[in-house]
């Protein structure tokens, strides 16, 4: 009971701070997603360097993941000189590679795989974020673009909670075939078919009430981060799995660590993007 209870707090502060933080101003949304970049590559390094074979430049890697995060918003929001902030990525990421010539450490292909994983699978997804925040070249109905770039975001987080809710009370009631039971054992197809269809009717209320997209639009947005979240969701099982742990960290007591939290998204935000832009060009 404590612990649910403690579960329960930590989730409805978390909802409070992802909606209030990217609902408020653009700024807000800019400094809630450098700062779960910057704590989420932190943790990926130290799951890392936490391996015998591995020593990955924790302070550099996760700055470089900040500046990566800080280029893009500038370069999205047209702040003047913002894309010099690339410079100093650029350079970080030059430096590690040259480093591991100097340091005579044992792995050092280890050492550059996991510094480029944290920039590509943990700092980029977030990083992709300002140019929804700001969505210039998007398919959108109203003048103010970056409200609307805003509840974009927001439809990401809430489509993703729906789904997870959907397949942990679908699976429950109906699971019988196991989607992934090398890495996920408790996923079944059931839940997942489940938290998909719930997600694609809460994307027809949205679009009743928000009217960025269309009906048919929103159900694709839907379905893109239902399909990629699920696919997120296991990559970190597998990755947690390999590490043989239980949860990436303890930041977020009841709910484990900031990866715990945010695997789903870092597949489903770049597909999101992928998928907006797609529609923009047709």
């Amino acid at each position: 009971m404590k612990n649910l209870i403690v579960r329960a707090l930590t989730g409805l502060v978390f909802v409070v701070v992802m909606v209030g933080g990217i609902l408020y101003t653009p700024l807000t949304c800019a400094l809630l997603f450098l700062l779960i970049t910057i704590l989420s590559t932190w943790e990926f390094t130290g799951l890392m360097n936490a391996q015998e074979d591995v020593q990955v430049n924790r302070f550099i890697t996760t700055m470089a993941a900040a500046c990566l995060f800080l280029g893009t918003f500038g370069y999205a929001a047209g702040v003047g000189g913002a894309v010099s902030l690339f410079v100093p990525w650029l350079l970080s990421m030059i430096y590690l590679l040259i480093s591991e010539l100097y340091l005579g450490r044992e792995h050092p292909l280890n050492n550059w795989s996991f510094t480029f994983m944290a920039q590509g699978y943990v700092a980029l997804p977030f990083a992709l974020l300002p140019l929804l925040l700001f969505p210039h070249d998007l398919p959108l109905l109203p003048t103010d673009n970056t409200r609307a770039g805003a509840f974009l975001i927001l439809c990401i987080f809430v489509f993703l909670w729906c789904s997870d809710t959907g397949a942990y009370c679908f699976g429950s009631l109906l699971g019988r075939h196991k989607l992934f039971p090398s890495v996920s054992p408790g996923k079944s197809w059931e839940g997942s078919i489940g938290g998909g269809l719930l997600t694609i009717g809460v994307s027809q209320l949205v679009a009743a009430y928000l009217p960025l997209l269309t009906s048919l639009q929103w159900a694709g947005f839907a379905l893109v981060v239902v399909v990629f979240g699920t696919w997120g969701d296991l990559v970190e099982s597998l990755l947690k799995r390999r590490l043989g742990i239980k949860d990436s960290g303890n930041i977020l007591p009841g709910h484990g660590g900031m990866l715990d939290r945010f695997d789903s998204s870092l597949l489903a935000i770049p597909a999101v993007v992928v998928y907006l832009y797609v529609l923009a060009a047709l």
